[in-house]
């Protein structure tokens, strides 16, 4: 029961992916393509995670932590970028 369980989260997080794709190249706004990809980051840290527990390993928590690292740092870049126009501002050290 467990297993089918953890067939069945995958398939839908897979389905949930490709929609999010979707949205990543047909969005309607700039900002709706950076919460898609934000998603999919998101996604692919718990397909990562039931394919852990799925194949009994532990094998994959540091690839976990590198994806979630990943995508929080282009969420960020992302949005600072869509504030200001710029992701690196060097006007601070020119005071």
């Amino acid at each position: 029961m467990f297993q089918t369980t953890m067939h069945i989260s995958l398939l839908i997080i897979s389905i949930s992916t490709i929609l999010f794709i979707y949205r990543v190249v047909k969005g309607p706004s700039t900002p709706d393509r950076v919460v898609a990809l934000d998603a999919i980051g998101i996604n692919l840290v718990a397909i990562t995670a039931i394919l852990s527990v799925v194949l009994k390993t532990s094998a994959f928590l540091e690839v976990i932590l590198l994806i979630s690292i990943l995508a929080f740092i282009g969420t960020v870049a992302f949005s600072k970028y869509l504030e200001r126009g710029v992701i690196i501002d060097n006007d601070r050290d020119n005071h």
